[in-house]
């Protein structure tokens, strides 16, 4: 009797070990599930932190053997409207391929612009791609963006509120929008040019 007593012991202990085990096991199936959805959310929020505008959409033709094949351009530019922008373009069979694909990657190439009082450019800039070439100068407050075309989208997208702009060369739209992105990045406040120089902005003032 004691040693049958003695088995049904054994056997109760092995079945609560099995469950423990199991419970376990589902726990950390759980935490990894878990893990991996807190992983995957900071890439969404990544993705919408940026406000998207389309600058242009193009038709492009390919002449083979069989035919023609038209496929779809896009110029889409991104920002934050804080000082973060970016340009990109993408081609595709339909065109809201080719716009996600140009927002992909205009997301990939934002870049920090130096914005004044959150609202001017520090000082005076041309910018030039191409044919194309933008004129950038400083305004008052109340001036307004004073632009048009992908002019306007660039210089909102960066956040700038009071801007004059005039262009000089070609009016493609994709080669402007590049031209005023590098007037754009050679903007340099006064606070990094005595940080260059190693010198006080009181000095050069």
């Amino acid at each position: 009797m004691e040693q049958e007593i003695e088995k049904v012991e054994t056997v109760e202990t092995s079945e609560s070990e099995g469950t423990e085990t199991g419970a376990t096991g589902a726990k950390k199936l759980d935490r990894s599930k878990r893990q991996s959805k807190e992983k995957r959310q900071p890439r969404q929020r990544q993705q919408k932190l940026y406000e998207e505008e389309v600058i242009s959409i193009g038709r492009v033709t390919k002449v083979t053997k069989g035919g023609r094949h038209f496929r779809f351009s896009a110029v889409v530019v991104v920002g934050d409207r804080k000082g973060k922008v970016g340009l990109g373009t993408g081609k595709a069979n339909e065109v809201p391929d080719a716009i996600k694909k140009a927002s992909q990657a205009a997301t990939k190439n934002v870049v920090k612009v130096s914005v004044v009082d959150e609202r001017t450019i520090p000082h005076e800039a041309l910018g030039v791609c191409g044919a194309s070439k933008v004129m950038l100068k400083p305004a008052a407050k109340g001036t307004g963006v004073k632009a048009g075309g992908p002019v306007r989208s660039v210089l909102e997208m960066a956040g700038v509120k009071d801007i004059l702009s005039k262009s000089l060369g070609s009016n493609t739209k994709i080669n402007m929008a590049y031209a005023t992105l590098n007037a754009l990045k050679s903007q340099k406040t006064a606070e990094q040019v005595a940080k260059l120089r190693g010198k006080k902005v009181e000095d050069l003032i």
